[in-house]
């Protein structure tokens, strides 16, 4: 059979991006002297370079080299760990992650910065080739011919299934042709029968003589990555002599080819995930399970069917483990889909870093519960309003130095992050130990754009809730970085998106937190059932406050507003579905009805009148707008077990229809 090494090019490019975030994590921590971080940055590089050849992408594989040629200075002593070389190689980790991106996605590479940072590369090695020449005898004693070229031979003689390995010499000779002048005889090893011959082997074997101004580490590295599959030999011959042989290196492959992406990279991220065997094991077990009861049930309805009416009991306890294994089976494949959050965390370090340069105030990042698990869909949607809010903190929470110091405050600003899990949902938590938010500035913006009146009276809490206003922004300066409220409104509404909500709460001179709830999982929610005019709704539990009897008399009618109910010290408006989404009303249901669910969005309560509850259990979600269209009000739909489809109530676009919020009850 034939192997298509470009099947593994997907996986390549998951582990390289994988290997990218560690280069990056180790640099931002890296202190001279630490020679296991260096080495563990030195073989993800190395990882990618060799990966890069072997699939195609030989820009990567160009660039990753001088990365790579710095990196091993470092490890063996020649060069000394300092920021400005640590600012070079997070840059160039920049680069090589754009140009692997760009080859999955079928993007663009920004080409003047790939050149930029590759020239500076070069420029440094260039510097200590300099300064080796200069004081390395031993390099100038094989110097061969006054040129600066070393010439090395070279004996390559690959193993039979070196190209089952995924590896392929013609590629290796190709990156030695990179290097300078090359010139190679090849000799054909298969002495057996023809009949036998397998072309997926290799029988071919190359002497290579390399004139060269690169080390002897460069060419040694190029076969590390198949040291185990060939047989290599080389020797530094010190000066030219010619073999009587012509290159089999192909014209094309000495070329320097751009970057293309090989398929099925071409296409866009497949959405694959990594799971642990653990909880692989979980799910095979679990699909044991089924089939046992499957099998159990099947008996029983053999035996019923033959009249045996006496099995009715245990067909009973067999349905409701078929119950207990759906609901487990359903967890555990939930699980598999939960991924920490500490794969959006773990980008934050490297925005710290950058902004400490870009907004001259030194900055602190503290990261709790990075282990805390959600769904990959919802942990992919995350990321961009989180970023929001943390170089808000940066750029207009934390102060300058010389304010903290006059205000008794360290220096360094510290931003936090932290999540947790808190019955069916997620919590993170953005917080900074900056100047907080100012009342008197956001109150002063608010009436000047008319979005309060000036006799209103707010509380703190209603004022930090200006600032998610539609193109609120109380900054001075528009910066690169941010404007504390420019977008928030788009923060709010991308959360809200998720079924979740997001709040503020801030002390003068002491700091802001922003708040973020999220359900665990886009796909399935707890909800309470509900009946209105003969149709069933679903209330996600998280909504819901309380369910109370009340009776009609207990309603007040507020002239120009909704009809208000008091829930103990305060008055809520009372929503009737029909009037929100146009249904049709029962007026002798209206009269009737005596159950009030209380529900609550954003700090914002409200009753829906409903005429029964029909229970609480899990839905699966369905999107209308796969289906039908979006509906204002609702976030979905579901089929019940009697399979009618039933609408699942969006609680923030209900109070949002009915014109309720925070700053006001009705208006």
């Amino acid at each position: 059979m034939s192997i298509d090494i470009n099947q593994f090019a997907a996986t390549f490019m998951e582990e390289s991006l994988e290997g990218l975030d560690t280069m990056e994590s180790l640099l931002l921590s890296l202190v001279d002297g630490d020679t296991e971080a260096v080495n563990a940055i030195f073989r993800a590089a190395h990882s990618i370079k060799g990966g890069a050849a072997t699939f195609g992408f030989a820009e990567v594989g160009r660039f990753t080299h001088g990365v790579e040629t710095l990196l091993d200075q470092m490890r063996s002593g020649q060069r000394e760990t300092g920021q400005e070389l640590i600012s070079l190689l997070l840059d160039s980790v920049d680069c090589i992650r754009s140009m692997l991106l760009a080859a999955r996605d079928g993007g663009d590479i920004d080409v003047a910065k790939v050149a930029e940072i590759g020239n500076a590369i070069e420029t440094c090695l260039a510097d200590s080739q300099k300064q080796d020449r200069g004081h390395d005898p031993e390099r100038q004693s094989v110097v061969a011919d006054g040129t600066g070229d070393s010439v090395f031979d070279i004996n390559f003689s690959p193993h039979a299934d070196i190209m089952v390995t995924g590896n392929d010499p013609l590629r290796i000779l190709a990156s030695l042709a990179e290097l300078g002048e090359l010139q190679t005889k090849c000799e054909y090893k298969f002495s057996g029968d023809l009949a036998l011959f397998n072309p997926e082997e290799c029988h071919l074997s190359w002497k290579v003589q390399l004139s060269t101004s690169a080390s002897r580490a460069d060419v040694d590295e190029l076969f590390e990555w198949v040291d185990d599959v060939c047989d290599i030999n080389i020797e530094v011959a010190g000066i030219k002599s010619p073999l009587p042989a012509t290159p089999v290196v192909p014209a094309s492959m000495n070329q320097k080819p751009g970057l293309v992406a090989q398929s099925p990279t071409q296409s866009r991220e497949s959405g694959s995930i990594r799971v642990n065997t653990y909880k692989v094991d979980a799910l095979i077990n679990m699909v044991g399970e089924l089939v046992i009861t499957q099998s159990m049930l099947g008996q029983l309805g053999e035996l019923l069917q033959s009249g045996d009416v006496g099995c009715i009991e245990k067909l009973q306890d067999g349905l409701a483990q078929l119950e207990r294994n759906t609901r487990e089976l359903q967890e555990t494949v939930m699980g598999i889909r939960m991924l920490p959050i500490s794969f959006v965390f773990n980008r934050f370090p490297r925005m710290i870093h950058d902004l400490n340069k870009s907004l001259g105030k030194p900055l602190k990042l503290t990261i709790n519960g990075e282990q805390t698990e959600l769904d990959k869909n919802v942990l992919e949607k995350i990321s961009d309003p989180m970023i929001h809010l943390v170089r808000n903190a940066a750029d207009h929470g934390i102060e300058s130095p010389e304010i903290r110091r006059a205000a008794g405050k360290p220096e360094t600003g510290t931003i936090t992050l932290n999540a947790y899990h808190r019955g069916g949902n997620i919590v993170i938590e953005i917080s900074d130990d900056g100047a907080g938010l100012n009342v008197d500035k956001i109150r002063q913006k608010a009436l000047e754009k008319d979005l309060i009146a000036a006799d209103t009276v707010l509380s703190d809490d209603q004022i930090h809730e200006l600032i998610f206003s539609a193109g609120f922004s109380t900054a001075d300066v528009v910066s690169d970085v941010s404007g504390r409220g420019v977008g928030m409104d788009v923060v709010r509404k991308n959360i809200k998106s998720l079924g979740g909500n997001v709040e503020v709460s801030s002390v003068r001179g002491a700091g802001s937190r922003f708040t973020i709830r999220l359900p665990l999982t886009l796909s399935i929610l707890d909800g309470q059932l509900i009946e209105i005019n003969s149709e069933t709704y679903v209330i996600p539990l998280t909504s819901i406050v309380e369910s109370i009897q009340v009776t009609q008399s207990e309603f007040e009618s507020v002239a120009g507003s909704h009809m208000m109910y008091r829930l103990r010290d305060e008055y809520i408006p009372v929503l009737f579905l029909y009037e929100l989404l146009g249904t049709a009303r029962n007026r002798d249901l209206d009269a009737k009805r005596s159950l009030l669910v209380v529900v609550e969005s954003e700090g914002v309560k409200a009753g829906i009148a409903v005429d029964d509850l029909l229970g609480q259990q899990q839905v699966v979600i369905k999107a209308l707008e796969a289906n039908y269209q979006r509906l204002e009000g609702v976030s979905g739909a579901t089929i019940l077990g009697d399979g009618k489809v039933s609408l699942i109530l969006d609680v923030a676009s209900l109070l949002g229809m009915a014109k309720l919020s925070r700053s006001g009850r009705s208006h």
